[in-house]
């Protein structure tokens, strides 16, 4: 596919920056747990020689294509299908017990987005699919026509940080009653009728938080981001580190909580002394979220709203460790 010749990961050289440290020692493993087309992999396993990668991608697509992209090198690269809050099973499973290294990113793949028939995208008429594993689950098109009116709004709003909501739920349901939503032009005409004049002119397209709600629901995206985060962080060796990728508020809130409570003393207010077991398992690497240059966004316009954040394992747990 062309868009594998020119698409250009996002903040690339600084992700591997950040991880360079923990996977120049020996023996070192690094987790991608969002493979996608293989473009941060491949940087990885051509930038640190002597590291095991270890990739994870719900979308069977996607691993096929990287399975080739990545064959130069390999029994350096171990492709799996999981979503990647099932790191610790295919950690275990792979008998690894800790890694070094663990990057997310967290964006749509540009393949998924690229391919007219997967229903991602809101700028060309699509089966109103978005499902990144298409085996399993269900589509877009099944939740706007069976979720009750109060749980649409509530996705959208959530999901989506869409202020009309309500009125664009309201023109769903009625236009549901009518005929089944199947693809993404109705979808999109539907929003713009809903939307008031004032709203259409501001932020681009204005189906986009729509999308973007629909799309975090069929993959339960926030969901699983919660339970991967701290799983991640509780895979790394000491000295490892993690790097992740997020493009929206929603996901870049639930990256610095967890990271953010693994940077804090957990003692008791007082003590004079922290005992170690109240010490921080993590050190931060970034000072809040870092962005995108303006050059990264000019090689990559899907860099634009990427929020880049990190952290390094310092200490192990009181309780992991000593079994």
């Amino acid at each position: 596919m062309s868009s594998n010749a020119v698409h250009v990961p996002v903040m690339l050289q600084r992700c591997l920056d950040m991880l360079a440290p923990a996977l120049a020692r020996p023996g070192a493993v690094v987790v991608d747990c969002t493979l996608g087309l293989g473009g941060h992999s491949e940087a990885l396993l051509r930038t640190f020689p002597d590291v095991r990668l270890i990739a994870l991608d719900r979308d069977p697509a996607a691993l096929k294509l990287s399975g080739e992209r990545l064959a130069p090198y390999g029994d350096r690269a171990t492709l799996v299908h999981a979503v990647y809050d099932e790191l610790p099973e295919v950690l275990a499973r792979l008998g690894v017990p800790r890694v070094q290294g663990v990057l997310f990113d967290l964006g749509v793949s540009s393949m998924q987005l690229d391919e007219a028939e997967r229903g991602f995208a809101y700028a060309q008429d699509a089966p109103l699919d978005m499902r990144m594993d298409q085996t399993t689950g269900i589509s877009a098109a099944e939740v706007l026509n069976t979720y009750p009116p109060g749980e649409l709004v509530r996705i959208l709003r959530t999901y989506g940080e869409e202020k009309f909501a309500r009125k664009i739920v309201d023109a769903v349901v009625r236009e549901r009653a009518k005929e089944p939503f199947r693809n993404s032009a109705r979808l999109v005409e539907l929003i713009r009728e809903a939307l008031p004049q004032a709203a259409k002119r501001t932020g681009g397209n204005p189906a986009k938080r729509t999308f973007q709600a629909l799309r975090i629901e069929v993959n339960g995206e926030l969901t699983v981001l919660e339970r991967a985060i701290p799983a991640a962080v509780a895979a790394l060796a000491v000295g490892g580190r993690i790097a992740v990728l997020s493009y929206h508020s929603l996901e870049d809130r639930l990256v610095k909580q967890v990271l953010a409570a693994g940077a804090e003393t957990t003692a008791p207010p007082g003590l004079p002394v922290v005992p170690e077991r109240y010490q921080p398992r993590l050190k931060l690497l970034t000072r809040g979220a870092e962005l995108p240059t303006e050059q990264e966004v000019a090689e990559n316009r899907r860099a634009a709203p990427a929020r880049l954040r990190g952290a390094e394992r310092i200490r192990e747990e009181a309780n992991e460790g000593t079994h």
